[in-house]
């Protein structure tokens, strides 16, 4: 598996069309996937590709929290425009809109010959509220009784097929109910069987999956949400996990099969214990967009195999689009610190040009943006930087900014590390503030030299300093606000660090 890996997430329903009309998987010219190799991309997430249940969108996406969100990220909608959510899935086949199983297997056979993986949804915790299961799988879904239904007729539904049961619809149990989906029951064996069975058919159509809320089927997790219904329908609680059975079978058929999971409440960890190689992290994003350096910082002083297993990101389809939330200076120097630490690099189709609306993922067209300048110029001198094998297969190394006598505290503002490879090094210095910041960094080099040329890949700025005075004083740094260092150098001889 490809270590500290860039993913590209698409919005497939969407994306489509920009290859034409009545384009398909296999219509993506090759030009488009040989610019996401030159990148550094090798990984793509088609994200929406399924069969959803179209008979339950009047129904559940219309409502007026809805509305005023397609409203003000396309002001022209109309009724057409409003196709479904993508995760509420009738069956696991390929969505017509995008085309067939075959022009799927195009689209990633030409993925794969650029060293690109292909990873697909999968969505553990449930299924639309009208896939064509319920008549033929009943038991894969959380039932319950009347009694259930006529107390929470939002949380539970009744199913109008040919024998009328009542349904729990999916949820995370922080939010309401999502009315267009079915919960998957966890503690039935053979549901657990399906999903397993699923998820096997999947893994020969592409390279990994991203699981959909996958802390949900935990045990705890799943017991605590639905306590109450699993006791009165004499539900006994599995002995194991589902994720611990499920990425272990995959994985004896592929053992580079690649499971990301979205994942949030600290369970991080546990998912990854579960199988998962990677789990995203959202409690980075959040630091940074909240400019807490020292919660940052603390958060960075990790165990490595968290680390390198976290999935980091500053905006995907569920999250504000990064200019938006961080504003475009602070989201560069934010996209330096997801760049150039360990785990996967993780970027939603649209950010390397700055674009700002957070489309509502029930919108089949999206509004035309004006590419931004700035932040689509600061991209292409940063994709090639962070593209170098240093930073793929370097060793990483937090560093600790010190006062420089003169800051005023200022120090306290920066994010410094640095990777190691062979006979190169990469330093990096952030200074993640809105004021004009010092510090000095102590780094010793071990070159057999008094002096050292440091290259900044940022700006192309050559500097020349004392290897005694960073080793002993400290490398002295001043950043104006939101600003960053990327220095290159190089050792005497290669060093083991």
């Amino acid at each position: 598996m490809v270590k500290n890996p860039k993913l590209y997430e698409i919005n497939s329903r969407v994306w489509i069309k920009n290859f034409g009309t009545e384009a398909k998987l296999r219509d993506v010219p090759e030009a488009y996937i040989k610019n996401l190799s030159d990148k550094g991309f090798n990984i793509v997430w088609l994200m929406g590709i399924w069969q959803t249940c179209n008979s339950i969108i009047e129904q559940c996406c219309f409502n007026n929290e809805l509305t005023a969100a397609y409203s003000k990220s396309l002001k022209d909608w109309t009724k057409p425009d409003v196709i479904g959510s993508p995760y509420s899935i009738n069956k696991y086949d390929i969505n017509p809109m995008l085309g067939t199983l075959e022009d799927l297997q195009i689209f990633r056979d030409k993925l794969n010959s650029y060293g690109i993986k292909l990873i697909l949804d999968f969505v553990s915790n449930h299924f639309g509220a009208d896939t064509e299961l319920l008549d033929s799988h009943p038991y894969l879904f959380l039932q319950a009784d009347s009694e259930a239904f006529q107390k929470d007729p939002f949380t539970f539904f009744e199913h109008k097929g040919k024998d009328s049961l009542i349904f729990a619809h999916g949820r995370d149990p922080l939010f309401p109910a999502w009315t267009d989906t079915v919960q998957i029951n966890y503690y039935d064996p053979m549901a657990r069987e399906f999903m397993i069975e699923t998820l096997l058919s999947i893994s020969d159509l592409c390279d990994g999956v991203r699981c959909d809320m996958a802390m949900l089927p935990l045990n705890n997790v799943f017991n605590n949400t639905w306590l109450g219904t699993l006791n009165k329908m004499s539900f006994p609680k599995p002995e194991d996990e589902f994720w611990r059975i499920a990425t272990s079978r995959i994985k004896a058929k592929n053992p580079d099969f690649i499971f990301l999971g979205e994942a949030y409440w600290d369970l991080e960890w546990e998912l990854q214990q579960c199988g998962f190689d990677f789990t995203y992290d959202k409690k980075l994003t959040d630091r940074l967009a909240a400019n807490d350096v020292a919660g940052v910082n603390a958060h960075l002083k990790a165990d490595y195999s968290y680390q390198k297993k976290s999935a980091r990101f500053l905006e995907n389809h569920d999250e504000p689009r990064a200019v938006t939330r961080f504003s475009k200076t602070k989201s560069m120097a934010a996209a330096v610190v997801m760049n150039t630490v360990l785990g996967m690099k993780f970027f939603l189709d649209g950010q390397l040009e700055g674009k700002r609306v957070k489309l509502p993922i029930q919108l089949g067209r999206a509004p035309i943006e004006r590419v931004s300048n700035s932040v689509s110029a600061f991209y292409k001198k940063l994709l090639p930087i962070v593209n170098h094998d240093i930073f793929r297969n370097g060793k990483w190394q937090l560093l600790t900014p010190i006062s420089s006598g003169e800051d005023n505290g200022s120090f306290e503002n920066f994010f410094a590390w640095w990777w190691m490879y062979n006979n190169e090094f990469r330093i990096i210095v952030v200074n993640y503030s809105d004021q004009t910041s010092q510090c000095k960094i102590k780094i010793d080099v071990k070159i057999y030299s008094d002096n050292i040329e440091l290259v900044d890949l940022l700006t192309n700025e050559k500097y020349i300093r004392s290897t005694i005075e960073m080793k002993n004083t400290g490398l002295y740094v001043e950043l104006k606000p939101y600003q960053s260092h990327i220095f290159a150098g190089q050792f005497s001889t290669y060093t083991s660090f």
